[in-house]
């Protein structure tokens, strides 16, 4: 008896032209991942009913829904599509920057030692998030919503399009810099960027007709060594910043994340024990009037 394991994990995705429908003939892509929870549900509704047996006489399904993250290690070119779908934008010129155009994609989980497909349509980017600390590669997770799910024993397509195979960036080249300075004392950079994605509901149907967007709200966390008031100062004084790092060496296969209008919103500095004491400041992204964006992210391309 075979049963099915995360060795044999596969994820797959094709971009949609219309929401909900995988293309006819679907050239799927292999996406890296390190995880992945992407799963069909329902709501479910008891009945009312009173009973002189004290039982309940029904359940029924209700909307289907689909959602799930995709954790993954960061690396150059494997997930510029699906950034698209996060900042609601495409690539100009190597550029992206927030937008307001829907990205929609099917994604297919492969369990291959059984040979069972899960086809998850009208996929989109909830949620991104990326986390960059020290002595460690760069991870991170899309959170996606999505409007329906079939399974079967057959692949939506036999001929896979190969995973990139560039290396996961890792904190120990790139630069860093914090209200236009390079800095050398940060301990680690996180952020999320949100696009509060809510599936509609309509009557005669138990699938949603359109997932609408709420705002592009990115928030996130810098830490650092405390070593002078400069930076606990911006928080006092609500001071306006920005942020910028380049994962890779800056001049090949690289990408350089701008933030460039945040507010911090706090200033711990905990003490525990001996060791070196950090300050951890989260922050609020602002639309910025320069870049009209509230991130731009830049990739480098090269050989």
């Amino acid at each position: 008896m075979t049963f099915a394991t995360g060795g044999f994990h596969g994820l797959r995705y094709i971009p949609e032209t219309v929401f909900g429908t995988t293309p006819s003939t679907p050239a799927m892509v292999d996406l890296r991942h390190t995880d992945c929870s992407l799963v069909l549900s329902k709501d479910s509704f008891q009945s009312n009913e009173l009973r002189a047996d004290r039982q309940i006489s029904d359940m029924r399904h209700g909307i289907l829904s689909v959602g799930g993250s995709v954790g993954f290690e960061f690396s150059y070119g494997e997930f510029d599509p699906l950034l698209e779908g996060a900042l609601f934008a495409a690539w100009n010129t190597d550029v992206l920057k927030a937008g307001v155009t829907s990205k929609f994609y099917t994604m297919e989980r492969a369990f291959a030692d059984i040979a069972q497909y899960g086809v998850f349509t009208g996929c989109m980017v909830n949620n991104l998030s990326l986390s960059v600390k020290p002595n460690a590669m760069v991870t991170g997770s899309f959170d996606l919503i999505g409007k329906g799910a079939s399974y079967s024993g057959t692949p939506l397509d036999a001929s896979i399009t190969a995973s990139q195979t560039n290396s996961p960036f890792d904190t120990f080249t790139g630069t860093i810099e914090e209200g236009g300075s390079v800095i050398a004392n940060i301990t680690g950079i996180d952020f999320s960027l949100a696009n509060g994605l809510e599936a509609t509901q309509v009557l005669g149907s138990n699938t949603t007709p359109a997932i609408v967007p709420g705002r592009s709200n990115l928030t996130g966390t810098v830490s650092a060594y405390f070593e002078n008031l400069t930076m606990l100062n911006k928080f006092v004084n609500e001071t306006e910043s920005s942020i910028e790092f380049t994962l890779g060496n800056g001049t090949s296969k690289s990408y350089t994340f701008l933030i460039p209008r945040v507010k911090y919103s706090g200033a711990d500095n905990p003490t525990s024990g001996e060791g070196p004491i950090v300050i951890s400041m989260p922050f609020q992204a602002l639309y910025d009037t320069s870049t009209a964006t509230n991130i731009q992210i830049t990739r480098i391309p090269g050989a």
